[in-house]
């Protein structure tokens, strides 16, 4: 039985991502702040489950949480890094502790887990996966959204280099980008304008939370053996281009005047 660790376990995605692994028969050890919500998950697949009610903004909890999981129940096979914040906050009014704090949950966290993870899995010689939960504000920033993208931003290279150091002992570290998800979410709440303008992509519906859980799963799993170091987009194709912009042209104008005077601007 695979045993998968996951934090951030009672948010949107996080609880959608448990109760994947727990319909295909996973033993979870799920991690999160909200202890009421933690008893949830899980129970519709009647799953074998561990909950842990930290707060990883404390700089021994996260690879505390993996050494009590791989003790209590066996080795971790699975990790996934589903804990983040999202306050709004302008880069001009960031202070020390905001900024701290977000980047201890959204990038030390994982880190830090992921090197818990890997030392045991070295030292028992086992293989492994990770798979951090990034966003697409880690290639493109909002207004108020500065400080959550840094954060998102950093914790994609350093993805990348953890599965650049782990690759040669059989540990796979991945991550997936989900694009905006609505999840109701009271932690990280935004606005029905901000929901309505971001959401707009290619494929023209609304992401759900098990869109990304099933990603996460296939990125950790058999089939993603030969993956390592991959940051997976999840967004409906919302990260290809600005589907919002109108036109440069008109289809109808094809060749008049206004056509070639905007050619020309563009070369200039």
């Amino acid at each position: 039985m695979v045993h998968v660790l996951i934090t951030g376990a009672a948010g949107g995605i996080g609880s959608a991502i448990a109760e994947e692994f727990a319909a295909h028969g996973a033993r979870l050890t799920v991690a999160d702040r909200d202890a009421d919500a933690l008893k949830a998950i899980g129970t519709r697949s009647n799953a074998r489950r561990t909950t842990r009610v930290v707060d990883l903004a404390h700089p021994d909890t996260p690879a505390g949480l993996v050494e009590e999981a791989w003790r209590e129940h066996g080795p971790v096979d699975v990790l996934v890094n589903a804990a983040g914040i999202y306050p709004s906050l302008d880069m001009a009014d960031v202070d020390t502790a905001s900024w701290d704090r977000m980047f201890a949950i959204n990038l030390r966290a994982p880190v830090l887990a992921t090197g818990a993870f890997a030392r045991l899995a070295i030292a028992q010689g086992r293989p492994g996966a990770v798979v951090n939960i990034s966003s697409g504000s880690a290639l493109r920033s909002r207004l108020g959204g500065g400080p959550y993208a840094s954060s998102k931003a950093a914790l994609e290279m350093a993805t990348r280099a953890t599965a650049l150091e782990l690759g040669a002992h059989g540990i796979r570290v991945n991550a997936v980008s989900p694009g905006f998800i609505p999840v109701d979410s009271d932690c990280n709440p935004v606005s029905a304008e901000y929901a309505a303008a971001i959401g707009a992509n290619p494929l023209g519906r609304p992401g759900t939370p098990q869109d990304i859980a099933r990603a996460v799963r296939w990125l950790a799993g058999p089939d993603a053996s030969w993956i390592t170091g991959e940051v997976l987009r999840v967004d409906g194709g919302s990260s290809t281009g600005a589907l919002h912009l109108p036109r440069i042209w008109q289809p109808h104008e094809t060749s008049t005047p206004a056509r070639a005077a905007v050619q020309e601007g563009l070369t200039r």
